[in-house]
């Protein structure tokens, strides 16, 4: 068995812009994966602009296994249509939790890294780590692949086993 170096609390905050599906709109949900973990959230009906709001917590293990995330359209008679993907890799935001602590505080509030949009991310503007009230924390915007349009909008928020950072 592997050890446990974490948990990752990702909330999903909001969907922009999400493709339609439906004549009448879209029910969008998130779908977050890491290894053989999967976690969701609720269905919005009818909007493509949905408020989630929704913390999600993935046991961490590996920082270097990719988390993929997926939206789908909630559909009640046939297949749940799919409205874009996106991944992302927690390996900056680990590199950050293995600093030292008196690093951390030395940083606390400030941008400790910034992770800069590439072609091989799916990052759709620059995102920075930071260490604030004890925790390491980043918010980013993933640009949804293989659809039309659309963006999540996530928190990610680092939590150690058995308590605090520092």
């Amino acid at each position: 068995m592997e050890k446990l170096m974490g948990l990752l609390k990702v909330k999903v905050v909001r969907g922009v812009n999400l493709a339609k599906r439906d004549a009448r709109g879209s029910d969008p949900y998130v779908v977050i994966r890491m290894g053989n973990q999967k976690v969701k959230t609720s269905v919005k009906k009818k909007d493509v602009n949905p408020e989630w709001n929704e913390e999600l917590t993935l046991s961490v293990s590996d920082p270097t296994v990719p988390i993929k995330l997926a939206v789908y359209d909630k559909d009640t008679f046939s297949k749940d249509d799919r409205m874009g993907d996106a991944d992302f890799n927690m390996w900056d935001i680990a590199e950050v939790v293995m600093m030292e602590p008196h690093q951390l505080l030395a940083l606390a509030g400030e941008a400790i890294k910034t992770v800069k949009p590439t072609r091989t991310n799916c990052l759709a503007e620059e995102s920075h780590i930071k260490f604030t009230n004890g925790k390491v924390c980043q918010d980013i915007v993933l640009r949804l692949r293989n659809v039309e349009r659309g963006e999540i909008e996530l928190q990610l928020q680092w939590l150690n086993i058995g308590g605090a950072m520092i």
